[in-house]
């Protein structure tokens, strides 16, 4: 009987000790499943720090590349654009110059048409329209070849055509037909007025202009005759002529200094003695003039 109930203490013991470890143990658990829910808590958090972390700074990089891709593209759309406005400029020189190329072309060929033409009138002699023809030809794209030879060619047919006009003129003297001498004349001047032979030509107009009864414009060309020095032989008839159309204008004092001049200049001259006794005449006019003044 006692055995058995120490039996039943032991194993009241028993119980209890086996109650509190089952308190003890579900304490534990308890407390481990709060740790266990604190350690759930913090790691959510944890992975919503780091969620919110990853998306800054996957925005953050987002945002730096696509900065950076934008500045990139801007300076590469810079350069496209400063590489566009320099190919356009390109552009616009090339078509200038094209266009200019161009230009010169059309204009070259149709000189060498033109320059075609005027030879042809060249090689037939035909002076009179090769000087009327030479300033259009001359205002084109010539080589410098051609216009050399055009503008020696014009000058040789000017000269040819201004002794021809001449000439005619001397013959239409000899005909007294005076009026269209002067012109004749005048056109030989107009044609070269630098040649050797103007002197001669101006000579000979103050003398048709004498017969139509314009001494004046006879004076004019008188007086260059005799200030000119390519024909000297000239310069003592048309001091002498100077004089008979002062005279004939009555202009007496300038034809007495022309007949001074021929005798001073020219005392060997056949003209100088004829001189003198008309510069005595003209004295005399002169002094019976003032005479008449005074009474």
């Amino acid at each position: 009987m006692r055995e058995a109930d120490e039996e039943i203490q032991e194993i009241k013991k028993e119980i209890i000790e086996s109650r509190g470890l089952v308190i003890k143990t579900n304490n534990l658990v308890n407390s481990l499943g709060a740790d266990v829910k604190s350690i759930a808590k913090r790691q959510a958090g944890y992975e919503r720090r780091f969620n919110w972390n990853g998306a800054f700074f996957l925005v953050t990089v987002a945002v730096i590349s696509f900065a950076g891709l934008k500045f990139a593209s801007d300076a590469r759309i810079g350069e496209i654009e400063s590489d566009m406005v320099q190919l356009e400029g390109e552009v616009r020189e090339l078509g200038i110059d094209l266009a200019e190329e161009t230009r010169r072309a059309e204009e070259r060929s149709r000189a060498e048409a033109l320059a075609g033409r005027f030879y042809d009138l060249i090689r037939q002699q035909k002076r009179q329209e090769v000087v009327d023809g030479y300033e259009e030809i001359a205002r084109e794209n010539l080589s410098r070849a051609e216009a050399a030879f055009f503008r020696d060619t014009y000058d040789l047919f000017r000269l040819d055509l201004s002794i021809q006009s001449y000439q005619n003129g001397l013959e239409l003297m000899r005909t007294e037909r005076y009026a269209e001498a002067a012109e004749k004349f005048q056109t030989a001047i107009r044609l070269k007025d630098e040649a050797a032979h103007i002197p001669s030509v101006q000579y000979q107009l103050a003398r048709a202009l004498r017969k139509l009864g314009r001494q004046s414009e006879a004076m004019v060309y008188t007086r260059l005759v005799v200030e000119q020095t390519i024909d000297p032989d000239l310069q003592d008839d048309a001091t002498w002529l100077l004089a008979l159309c002062a005279e004939e204008l009555d202009d007496i004092d300038t034809a007495r200094d022309a007949l001074r001049e021929l005798i001073r200049r020219w005392p060997r001259s056949a003209l100088s003695r004829d001189a003198r006794p008309k510069l005595r005449e003209l004295t005399l006019r002169a002094l019976r003039g003032n005479q008449r003044e005074r009474g």
